[in-house]
């Protein structure tokens, strides 16, 4: 098995945290089929565009030099 089954911890602090889940209902519903830039937050839309260069290109004009970049679908598909 050679070195695969070790586990280096250095620099892990132990620590969990448990991610809430985020609904995005509210930023689907107004941009469903659009690219859209959000704060760090990932709630806070920054702006939006029908592709993801339009939609990071204003983020940019607005100061955000580092938004997160999504696509909101044209549909939801409910998984089971």
């Amino acid at each position: 098995m050679g070195d695969w089954g070790k586990i280096d911890r250095r620099g892990w602090s132990g620590r969990v945290e448990a991610m809430a889940a985020l609904d995005w209902t509210p930023i689907y519903k107004k941009y469903k089929g659009q690219w859209v830039a959000l704060k760090e937050d990932e709630q806070t839309v920054i702006a939006s565009g029908k592709t993801a260069t339009e939609a990071w290109d204003k983020a940019q004009g607005k100061g955000y030099t580092q938004p997160i970049l999504t696509r909101m679908p044209d549909t939801l598909v409910i998984h089971i």
